[in-house]
């Protein structure tokens, strides 16, 4: 079965809707608390969605969040190019017009960056932790990205794997909230895939017009 859904433009998260960066992530975190002697698994309850610096301030003794949070990013960076896309991603983002579609991400900007490109996506814009006063679940991403396209919020769909981001969607008044993978409660989301390989574009002469395996 499927059904389809026209919009004006597309707001994707990044990590776990078009990159494939969470068993790497979690292996790194897991290191970098062992060298810290932190005596826990920060992966536990990991608040996927929620930007780093946050989390890492309710790990770290009270003044050493900033140098926690710079030595976690580079190392991060340095391992960005070990990702892969979730399937059918980079098959999507090929597909859209360039101007029509922006990466909204609780990442910082040059680890964001890595990581899109790595997996084999060429955004032209994106909205970063570092772009933000305020990160997911707080609308504000989603506004500024629905910004950067010209749109109104009911005009854009969002593609989320996170409830943050969803929360965060939902709150910013988009139009169609995609849920992306097996973390989600499907009552929070419009429509709900395991990957993007269930996603496509279909010709039209009027906005974006997608169609979803459900």
């Amino acid at each position: 079965m499927s059904q389809t859904h026209a919009v004006d433009g597309i707001l994707f998260d990044n990590d776990g809707v078009l990159v494939n960066s969470i068993p790497t992530a979690m292996r790194i975190w897991r290191e970098w608390a062992k060298q810290r002697s932190l005596g826990i698994d920060p992966t536990v309850d990991f608040p996927h969605g929620m930007p780093a610096r946050e989390y890492i301030a309710t790990l770290v003794p009270e003044g050493e969040a900033d140098e926690a949070y710079r030595e976690l990013d580079e190392t991060e960076i340095a391992h960005a190019h070990e990702v892969d896309a979730i399937p059918g991603a980079a098959e999507l983002t090929a597909s859209l017009p360039a101007d029509r579609w922006v990466v909204v991400t609780s990442a910082g900007r040059d680890l964001a960056t890595a990581r899109v490109r790595a997996a084999g996506h060429d955004p032209q814009q994106m909205v970063s932790v570092d772009d933000v006063t305020n990160g997911k679940p707080h609308p504000e991403p989603y506004l500024r990205g629905a910004e950067l396209l010209g749109l109104e919020p009911s005009r854009v769909a969002v593609f989320e794997d996170a409830s943050a981001g969803v929360q965060a969607a939902r709150a910013a008044g988009v139009g169609l909230v995609v849920g992306v993978g097996d973390q989600l409660d499907p009552s929070t989301v419009d429509v709900l895939v395991p990957d993007l390989s269930s996603v496509r574009r279909l010709p039209s002469d009027e906005g974006i017009v997608l169609e979803f395996d459900v």
